[in-house]
């Protein structure tokens, strides 16, 4: 897997990520994955591809002083951006595939959107089950399909047409555990066979067609990939392309859900 596959992404692009993308799409999904965890105070959470911390700081909130967060990634970036924002959290580098933790060590483990972009996902899953303890809960969040996601699938047709699949797939990869089968079908190849998944409704907010490019491009894989004159191309074309996704007063709605698979440790 490359760069856009995993999705990683630079520092500035870290940065950027924090300040747009997680207003646009995360904060709202944040709040649903803790209740869905059930987070009570006192607990031991782990999230897995914690990114820039916006789930690791809510189930700080939700299990207080009494209990413990520890938020692993691989990405550099992302870890000095969560850092700077939660002192408090245990930041932690490394990978899915091979969690750096002792068997039973958490409560709770929580990832969201992240599992698209593991390596190898089955064991990325069967990390996560071991380090629960026994009667522990695994909630993980994945994005829905592209195709019910249509400001997305639009931003993948526009890059398409203007560059090549390579821009494309930035976009795509995000959602490629979107399909309810494939998604039970991998977290049963894990060894998870009693697990339950629920497809919630989500938006995703932008300020005007202008914000939506940038975080898409700046804030993401694509960074490095389009230049200057590429980008102001992109600009240009999205004002007409994605017009259909702009509200009355001038910023821009379209629907993201999302699933979310809990399983409890026997």
């Amino acid at each position: 897997m490359g760069d856009t596959d995993r999705g990683q992404v630079n520092h500035s692009a870290a940065e950027i990520y924090e300040t747009f993308f997680i207003p646009a799409l995360f904060q709202e999904w944040a709040a649903r994955v803790a209740d869905v965890a059930q987070l009570q105070a006192g607990q031991r959470v782990l999230d897995v591809a914690c990114g820039t911390g916006i789930l690791a700081r809510s189930a700080a909130e939700c299990v207080g002083a009494s209990g413990s967060v520890v938020g692993l990634d691989v990405n550099d970036g992302m870890l000095a951006v969560a850092a700077a924002k939660a002192s408090q959290i245990d930041w932690r580098h490394g990978q899915a595939e091979a969690l750096p933790f002792d068997d039973g060590a958490f409560d709770v483990v929580v990832s969201q959107f992240g599992l698209m972009f593991f390596e190898d996902r089955q064991q990325a899953i069967r990390e996560m089950f071991r380090v629960l303890r026994p009667g522990g809960r695994l909630v993980v969040a994945v994005w829905d399909t592209l195709d019910n996601t249509p400001g997305y699938a639009a931003m993948v047709e526009l890059l398409a047409r203007l560059f090549d699949e390579a821009a494309a797939n930035g976009i795509r990869a995000p959602y490629n555990l979107g399909d309810v089968g494939t998604l039970r079908d991998l977290f049963s190849a894990a060894g998870l066979l009693d697990v339950q998944i629920a497809t919630l409704k989500g938006t995703a907010r932008f300020p005007s067609i202008e914000a939506w490019v940038y975080t898409d491009i700046k804030g993401w894989v694509l960074a490095d990939m389009l230049d200057d004159d590429q980008f102001a191309l992109l600009l240009y074309e999205a004002r007409q392309h994605l017009q259909p996704f702009v509200t009355a007063d001038g910023s821009v709605a379209f629907d993201a859900p999302a699933h979310i698979v809990t399983a409890v440790k026997a």
